[in-house]
């Protein structure tokens, strides 16, 4: 009757039926009071403790090596530590031996290991140092969440040496480090603590977009971010194309094959992923027989190797790819005239006698008048050979198993942005009007602009993705998830239109020029951003946007910290081909428990250099904000989440205390 009377007055106490079945599931999980108590005084623990250190990075494009050096080294942050543990006891030589060895480990024992007269002695002095460096790296976590980064084989024991030394336990310390010598352990366990020491380090990676395209092994760099214990990555325009082009979509398959051509990397298509390119190579040789294809021969291919049967064949392949995107995109264009993309469709505005194409009202000579594949009455119509070909491919592409595992990976792990930690996160720009206002876009018959743009963007990419085998119900999604790689108000491309055509077959400069949307005019401004941080949920006084997409121009004086602190564009050139222009190698926007930092990456030549010569990437680091008081848990995304737990817990107590909610063990 008590516990009758009990429920009746939760239930009018703003409870409800729903409450009761979440408070025992939650019992299931602490069965009892003690439980329950135990884990909101470990909860009130962690809010209290520094925050943990995210690292941020963009615009990989395939640059495998620098990103997992970047990843390995954090930063420059083991190099940091280093310094800290042995800045008066240790020559620089032996900094820079050690850090190599933290970075990689496996191949740099086999060398060091051959070198050494007194094996055992360099183990004793070696595994002393590792473990000083991983004591200061997990200084500010918890033992819980110590111990779930250490290695299963070795948990046990780097437990106990992290323990800080005193008198009483010097000799225990020696003689654990003796027995992982003594039993030919060494090497293992240095391979693991130093792959400890690097997770510690970078607690959270904040990927910035545009993992695919340009450099040459985007399929590794995948691998390693589907892994990644603590990841989050939000899409650029270079991912969605390739996530459009594993939903089926032939255009944007075209397009993933062009731009792997015209970096020469089809290696990545038909190596990494087993894409099979001999039916577009069969075609374009046949199609293209005795054409030069001149402006499609392969960017930064050396003189000597232009003339070479391959440059040849992949020459061939480009043009042959690149007009069949053209028409597979018009066919887009003009089923979905809300797009407002009519300024796209030029093939039919060639005249293919006088080979000139008309622009914007001007008649503008081509420097490529070969056409064997279009039907000048008929300019968007694919050739039999060209359908049949479009359907291989868009089948090669659904069922290549490890690119849709890395698709997936860009689902589950990805978003069109994120905010996190009072930083709003996107790859590109959040579309704005003439007037600086936000821009308003017509999806599918609604209006949606700001948040609920980028949230209506990212639902129609799922929906399209899921429903790849059932295209036919997903129609407009797909067209849409096409248009987020080059449509005018796509928030992850930012331009107003994207001049393939135009640059492939024009010389004439102003026409191959994109102009930027309004917020790459206004993104100086504080007040813009101030806007836009508010229209995402955020305070503006604490919080900060950060982009990737365009280069930053080092070289020439520009700063990535631009409206007054407000917003960070850290593109600084990892992928190769844009070093020229930024001058850099890449950044890394670092946020600790006190400040954001901007580490400036200098160009990193191979591992093996690394490896061989001890030669690292020279990163200068500068302070871009100093907090007054240190920033802990509690005051983070994970500290909000905390409290929420906190408050159920608290919660669940009450109701065991009243009896509403039996205790399932007496423990």
């Amino acid at each position: 009757m008590n516990l009758n009377y009990q429920k009746d007055e939760l239930l009018q106490s703003n409870s409800s039926e729903d409450e009761l079945k979440f408070l025992n599931l939650l019992a299931e999980k602490f069965p009892s009071v003690q439980a329950a108590c135990t884990e909101i005084i470990n909860l009130e623990s962690i809010m209290n403790l520094p925050k943990g250190t995210e690292h941020f990075l963009t615009d990989i494009h395939g640059e495998y090596e620098t990103f997992n050096h970047v990843l390995r080294n954090a930063s420059g942050m083991v190099r940091k530590k280093i310094d800290v543990v042995y800045a008066n006891t240790m020559l620089e030589k032996e900094k820079n031996q050690l850090a190599i060895l933290i970075y990689y480990p496996e191949e740099k024992l086999k060398l060091i290991t051959n070198e050494q007269e007194d094996l055992n002695q360099w183990f004793s002095i070696t595994l002393r140092r590792l473990i000083e460096v991983a004591r200061v790296s997990a200084d500010k976590y918890t033992q819980s969440k110590v111990r779930k980064a250490m290695p299963s084989d070795f948990a046990y024991v780097i437990d106990e040496l992290l323990n800080e030394p005193n008198a009483k336990k010097e000799k225990y310390f020696d003689c654990i480090i003796q027995s992982i010598i003594d039993v030919d352990r060494a090497n293992q366990f240095i391979v693991a603590i130093s792959k400890f020491i690097q997770r510690l380090l970078i607690d959270r990676l904040h990927i910035i977009g545009d993992i695919y395209d340009r450099g040459p092994f985007a399929d590794k760099v995948m691998d390693v971010i589907q892994d990644h214990y603590s990841v989050d990555i939000q899409w650029g325009n270079h991912d969605i194309v390739w996530m459009a082009a594993a939903t089926g979509i032939r255009a944007s398959i075209a397009a993933v094959i062009r731009l792997s051509a015209r970096y020469n990397n089809l290696d990545t298509l038909e190596d990494a992923y087993g894409i099979n390119l001999m039916p577009l190579a069969t075609f374009a040789m046949k199609a293209y027989e005795g054409d030069p294809c001149e402006a499609f021969i392969p960017k930064n291919t050396p003189p000597e190797n232009i003339g070479s049967t391959q440059i040849k064949l992949t020459s061939k392949m480009h043009k042959a790819i690149m007009v069949i995107e053209m028409k597979l995109a018009g066919e887009i264009i003009r089923r979905s005239p809300e797009m407002e993309m009519e300024d796209r469709l030029l093939l039919d505005k060639i005249n293919y006698e006088k080979g000139t194409v008309t622009i914007d009202g001007r008649e503008l000579e081509l420097n490529d008048k070969s056409f064997p594949t279009i039907d000048p009455k008929n300019p968007y119509q694919l050739t039999k050979e060209e359908t049949e070909l479009a359907e291989k491919l868009r089948y090669s592409f659904l069922y290549c198993e490890k690119l849709q595992r890395h698709i997936k990976t860009l689902f589950s792990k990805g978003s069109t942005y994120l905010s996190y930690n009072s930083n709003l996160l996107f790859h590109g720009c959040i579309p704005l009007d003439e007037k600086g206002n936000l821009k308003d876009l017509t999806l599918q018959g609604e209006n949606y602009k700001g948040k609920a743009l980028c949230d209506q963007f990212d639902l129609i990419c799922r929906r399209a993705y899921f429903n790849r085998e059932h295209p036919e119900r997903t129609s407009k999604d797909r067209a849409y998830m096409w248009y987020l790689w080059s449509g005018a108000y796509s928030p992850l491309f930012g331009k107003k239109k994207m001049a393939t055509f135009e640059r492939y077959f024009l010389d004439d400069k102003e026409v191959q020029r994109e102009e930027s949307n309004m917020y790459y005019k206004l993104r100086d401004d504080s007040a813009s951003c101030c806007r836009i941080l508010e229209e995402f949920g955020l305070d503006p006084e604490v919080s900060h946007i950060i982009n990737g997409h365009v280069p930053v121009k080092v070289g020439k004086g520009e700063s990535p910290v631009k409206a007054d602190g407000k917003l960070f564009v850290i593109d600084g050139g990892m992928s190769k081909p844009y070093q020229k222009v930024t001058g850099i190698a890449g950044y890394t926007l670092i946020y600790d428990s006190y400040s954001l930092i901007l580490a400036e990456h200098t160009s990193f030549e191979s591992k093996r250099r690394a490896i061989l010569d001890e030669v690292d990437i020279v990163s200068t680091r500068s302070m871009i904000e100093h907090a007054t008081k240190r920033i802990h848990v509690g005051d983070t995304h994970i500290g909000a989440n905390l409290r929420q737990q906190i408050q159920d817990l608290n919660r669940l107590l009450d109701a065991y205390r009243k009896g509403i909610v039996k205790i399932k063990s007496v423990g």
